[in-house]
C-alpha cells in the first residue's frame, strides 16, 4: 500500500487508521510529515508512546473518525486508508491535493478492491483496482463520491 503512494521526501501524508503505529513509523521515514487518525483511543495512545520512544517527531496522531480526514492540515500529497469504505469518502477526496494519490480498500466486505486513486490537475479522479482485499469497514457517514 505504501509503495502505491509513491511517497516523496517532501510529502505531507494523511494516514487513516493508525492502529499501533507500525505503518505510521514507516511513513515517517519516507515523508516530511504524517498526520494519522485512529478511532480507537487505546490504539492511538499506544502508537503515540511507541513513536515518541523511537524518536519520530514528524508524526502527529489524534483520535477521531478517519473518514472525515484532518481538514486543518489539508491538503495532503498522499492519503493512506487502512479500512474499507463502500464508496470513496468525499471528505478525503476534498483533502487530497491535485496530483495527489490515495490508496484505499473500496467495496462491501465480500467484494473489496484495494484501489489507487489519483487526483489530476483538473481535480478529476482516476481509479485503478489493484487487487482483492478484506479490511475492517471504515466508520463513515453516508456521503461519498463513487
Amino acid at each position: 500500500m505504501i509503495d502505491l503512494l509513491a511517497i516523496q521526501s517532501g510529502d505531507s501524508v494523511l494516514e487513516v487508521g493508525t492502529g499501533l503505529g507500525y505503518q505510521a513509523a514507516v511513513l515517517a521515514q519516507l515523508a516530511r510529515r504524517v498526520w494519522s487518525v485512529e478511532i480507537v483511543e487505546e490504539f492511538a495512545e499506544a502508537a503515540k508512546s511507541r513513536l515518541q520512544e523511537i524518536g519520530l517527531t514528524n508524526v502527529v496522531i489524534r483520535v477521531g473518525d478517519g473518514s472525515r480526514g484532518w481538514p486543518e492540515h489539508a491538503p495532503f500529497d498522499k492519503i493512506l486508508v487502512t479500512a474499507a469504505a463502500r464508496q470513496v469518502p468525499d471528505r478525503l477526496v476534498e483533502q487530497l491535493k491535485s496530483g495527489g494519490r490515495m490508496v484505499i480498500p473500496i467495496g462491501p466486505a465480500e467484494a473489496q478492491q484495494l484501489t489507487l486513486i489519483r487526483k489530476n490537475s483538473a481535480g478529476q479522479l482516476e481509479l485503478r483496482d489493484v487487487l482483492p482485499v478484506r479490511f475492517t469497514q471504515l466508520e463513515q457517514d453516508n456521503r461519498g463520491l463513487l
